[in-house]
This record gives C-alpha cells, structure tokens and sequence, in this order.
C-alpha cells in the first residue's frame, strides 16, 4: 500500500504552520516539510525524514534560519542503532529507533505506525532523538505512547514525556490529526 498526500497543520505552540509531503509505502516513510513561526523567536525550517523497514529513523536533514542565523543538521541513524550529527556520534540517543523533531508534528508518525498504536491496544516506551527547533540541538528523549481507542478510520493515543501528558488524534495512515496545545491539521 502506497500514501501519498501532504498535510498542513496550523503548529499553536509556535504560531505558526507546517506543510508536510508524505509518502507511506511498504513500512517506510518519506517526508519533505516546511514550517514557520515566531515563537520561541521567528523562524523557518525545511526538512527531508526518511525512514528504512518499520519506520526507524535513517535520516533527518534540517536547515533552520532566525533573523540572525541559518543553521543545518544532518542526523543519521546507522543499522547498528548509532546516531550521528553532521559525522559526530551522539552515544546519548544510541539505540533510539526514532527521531522527533520539535514542533512537527509529523515526527509522531513512526513510532505510531510501527506499533499500530493508533488502531490497537498497547503501550510502548521509546528513547528518542528529539531536535530542538530553531536551535536544532539534539538530545535523548524518554517517550510512551498509549493506545486510547478507535475513531472512525484512526484512533487516539497518549504522548507523555516527563510531566508533559497530551492524547493526540490520528488518522488512518497515522498521521496526527489534532495534537492538543502543540498543532491541528487544516482541512
């Protein structure tokens, strides 16, 4: 099965909006995104995810520009589970599966999908490379996911990071649909 479609979200924490082309095709995706908003500061960003079998994080490319600066990221996921940035290791996400990029919504998508989180009772927890935006610094980030319960077509699942509790919507093809106080999809 092939998905292809682009997603618009309108991204609430920064004030901004995100536009995502994604391709969902045999347990891989393939994403281009860009996005704008002015808070923590203004900026804008352009992305490439791309994911290999059971959508685990293979690459993440990121140029981010503010007002004063345009920095870049190439993230990379080997098959032996080591991150690096721009050729340097980072040992702190070592064994992550996935990548999350902050203020995307998209980035959501994989450890959703691999489990069917949004169709099927289960709970996981992840180690993450979670990217800060627009400084794009990497660090490791603990994650659990929780299927909730079923929608027409997706499901709703509980993001918890630290303190921070959120229960996202999904659609069929496991892309957030509603991501209270971060995002929302425009029809």
């Amino acid at each position: 099965m092939v998905a292809s479609h682009a997603i618009t979200w309108e991204v609430l924490e920064s004030r901004g909006y995100e536009t995502a082309w994604v391709e969902i095709a045999d347990g891989s995706l393939r994403a281009r995104g860009r996005a704008v908003g002015i808070l923590p500061e203004p900026y804008w960003i352009s992305y490439e995810l791309e994911t290999g079998e059971g959508f685990v994080t293979r690459r993440l490319t990121v140029t981010a520009q503010t007002e004063t600066s345009t920095r870049t990221l190439d993230l990379r996921r080997d098959g032996a589970g080591r991150w690096t940035a721009d050729g340097d290791p980072l040992p702190g996400v070592d064994g992550a599966l996935d990548c999350d990029l902050g203020l995307c919504p998209l980035t959501n998508t994989m450890p959703v999908l691999r489990h069917d989180l949004h169709l099927a009772p289960g709970e996981r927890e992840f180690l993450m490379a979670w990217v800060s935006v627009p400084g794009l610094v990497v660090r490791p980030s603990q994650q659990v996911y929780t299927h909730l319960g079923r929608t027409n077509g997706g499901g709703y699942v509980r993001y918890a990071s630290g303190d921070f509790r959120s229960d996202l919507e999904f659609d069929a093809n496991g892309c957030v649909v509603d991501y209270p106080g971060l995002a929302v999809r425009l029809r």
